[in-house]
This record gives C-alpha cells, sequence and structure tokens, in this order.
C-alpha cells in the first residue's frame, strides 16, 4: 500500500505529454531555393506576422513580394516569398532602409496588386521586435551581413510635372526620417501633416490608385497612388476615402477627408516612394 501510494503521487506529478496522433507534428521552418530566391513554407499556425518575425522583414514587404489581397488569409502549404524579388544573395541581405517593396515579379496578373508601406504614426499594441518588422527595419539587436552595400537612391525625377501638397494649410508634425514611436529609435518614412477632420486630402500627382481600403493595422483608413517612372505616394489615417483601386486620379483631385484612424490625432500620414524606397517629400513639394 505504501508503494501504491508512492506511484500514485509521482503520477500526480508528473503530466504525460499529450499529442494528437491523427496529425503529423509540424516541420520546422523551410526554404525552397527558387532561382536563389527563398521561400517559406506556411506550417501550422503561423501567422504573417509570426513568419516576419522570423525572416526580420515587415508584413508590409511580405504582402507586397508576395502579391496577398489579405494578409490574415494564408493557408497551410502556402510558398511565402521571405526576401525581395530582386538580389543576387538574398539570404545575406540585410534589412536596411532601402529595401525594395514591389510587387512579386512583372507578371501582368499582378498589376492592379497594392504596394504597402509601413505604418506610421498612431499607436501600436506591439512590441519594440513588432514594431521593427513592420517598420522594414532589423529587430533591436540584431546585426546586419558584413560587405553589402546599400543600395543607391533612385534619381530624383518627378513622374509628370509638379507635385502638389496632399492637404491644402496645415502643420508640419513630424519630418522626414525624424525619431517616432515611444523609443525614439524608429524613423518616419515620410511627413505627419496635421489639420483639421474632413479636410480634403489631394492626390499629389496624376496616377493610379493601387490601394484603398483599411486592411493593414497601423495606416488606418489607407490610400496607394502609382505614379509614372515606378513612383508611389501613401496617404495614411485618413477618415473616410472617395476612389477605389483601378480608378485613375489627377493631380489635385480629392480622394479621400482627412482623419485620425490608427492615429492619436488627426493627421495624413503621407510618403512619396520610388521603387519602393522613401524619398524625402518636402525636396519635391512645392515651399509654402
Amino acid at each position: 500500500m505504501f508503494a501504491a501510494g508512492v506511484l500514485a503521487g509521482c503520477v500526480a506529478k508528473t503530466a504525460a505529454p499529450v499529442r494528437d496522433a491523427t496529425q503529423a507534428p509540424p516541420l520546422p521552418a523551410t526554404t525552397v531555393p527558387t532561382e536563389g530566391r527563398p521561400f517559406h513554407v506556411v506550417q501550422p499556425g503561423e501567422t504573417l506576422m509570426a513568419i516576419s518575425r522570423l525572416y526580420g522583414q515587415s508584413v508590409a514587404d511580405l504582402v507586397a513580394w508576395n502579391g496577398l489581397a489579405n494578409p490574415d488569409q494564408i493557408s497551410v502549404g502556402q510558398e511565402i516569398r521571405v526576401a525581395p524579388p530582386e538580389g543576387a544573395v538574398a539570404e545575406t541581405k540585410p534589412i536596411t532602409d532601402t529595401t525594395e517593396l514591389r510587387p512579386l515579379g512583372p507578371q501582368p496578373a499582378a498589376e492592379g496588386v497594392p504596394v504597402f508601406s509601413e505604418p506610421k504614426g498612431g499607436r501600436q499594441p506591439y512590441s519594440d521586435q513588432a514594431w521593427a518588422a513592420v517598420q522594414g527595419r532589423p529587430a533591436p539587436g540584431a546585426t546586419p551581413a558584413p560587405g553589402v552595400a546599400p543600395a543607391a537612391q533612385p534619381p530624383a525625377e518627378t513622374p509628370a510635372g509638379e507635385w502638389v501638397w496632399p492637404v491644402n494649410g496645415g502643420q508640419v508634425l513630424l519630418g522626414f526620417e525624424q525619431p517616432k514611436g515611444d523609443n525614439g529609435k524608429l524613423l518616419n518614412k515620410g511627413i505627419d501633416i496635421g489639420s483639421a477632420p474632413g479636410t480634403p486630402v489631394v492626390a499629389s500627382a496624376p496616377g493610379t490608385v493601387m490601394y484603398a481600403g483599411s486592411g493593414l493595422r497601423g495606416f488606418g483608413k489607407l490610400v496607394i497612388i502609382r505614379h509614372e517612372s515606378d513612383y508611389q505616394t501613401v496617404y495614411a489615417h485618413n477618415q473616410a476615402l472617395l476612389v477605389k483601386e483601378g480608378d485613375t486620379v489627377t493631380r489635385g483631385q480629392k480622394i479621400a477627408e482627412l482623419g485620425s484612424t490608427d492615429a492619436d490625432r488627426p493627421m495624413l500620414h503621407f510618403e512619396i516612394r520610388r521603387q519602393g524606397r522613401p524619398l524625402d517629400p518636402m525636396k519635391y513639394l512645392p515651399p509654402r
């Protein structure tokens, strides 16, 4: 009886591992080399955010590189590109501010796929590591691969004539590459313009609407416009969107109303990018 009691106590303190015998254990993260560019095979229970953290990329980059219509809908066994479409050695390419954000390859079917940029401003319920991931920056403590020089900035050409301010009036709250966020280590990829809610937001140059919606947390209601010469402009935190994907817009056309979605105050976060690289909007917008 004494031995039985001892055995019962041991059993009570040590829980046997439980595993569903009908389901194979998750496979380790893998990459499938395709023309030198790695892909990650989605495992059970993985999310796009988890994959972005695993490879030190941003969610926005993974959405753009894979042409995902909804970042919350990925399936087990799906191959997810985890490195830029271009680059001789994608596995050792450091994550820098000049990482390109472009759709996967020059495929006609992907013509309308949006090129997303990082969340700006707003209150983000992420850790420092998550902030770095969605901003497309290395995670805190990460060391870039040595011997790889940053890509050169594209020439400063305007798409078609003069750019115009996306908001008439208003105050620039935060400039290009100024520190932002609670830790002050993240840099702004555009400019934040404060103004009254409902202020018209206009297209800074003529182009085609690539994205209009609120599918990415941190952007709020977002519009992305593609211009000629590989330029894109980004308009975030709107309270109302007045255009849809595929619309052709003219310079100065009203496309949204300024708001505070995913931001802590009414503002427009505005970016100018070329080939996915952020440019200082103040060098393109006319003085005022």
